[in-house]
């Protein structure tokens, strides 16, 4: 399952199914096949991914930086920070542009 992430004022981004719910869980959002974050919601999502984003930070600044040593105790290796950032990028770019960003899978 993919998310097709899309807006006017950028390219398309794309992400698998299990991360498509991450996102759409950090900004306040229950996972949904389809879906509208308007411009005027944008700052308060990208206040809440700012706060995912340290807090994963903070959790990963206590752990082993080994790569291996996160998936072999069934932890993503690939941080919050930089699987959200295309994102936050996305949002940023579409709220400056006033433009919705639309998805589905």
């Amino acid at each position: 399952m993919i998310y097709r992430f899309r807006s006017p004022a950028t390219a398309d981004t794309l992400m698998l199914g299990p991360q498509g719910e991450q996102f759409l869980r950090a900004i306040g959002r229950e996972p949904a096949p389809r879906g509208i974050l308007e411009p005027a919601d944008m700052a308060a999502a990208l206040t809440a991914l700012q706060r995912a984003i340290e807090l994963d930070d903070s959790e990963r600044a206590q752990q082993p930086a080994d790569e291996a040593v996160l998936e072999a105790a069934g932890q993503d290796p690939v941080s919050l920070r930089r699987r959200l950032w295309p994102m936050v990028e996305m949002i940023r770019r579409s709220q400056s542009a006033e433009a919705p960003v639309v998805w589905g899978k």
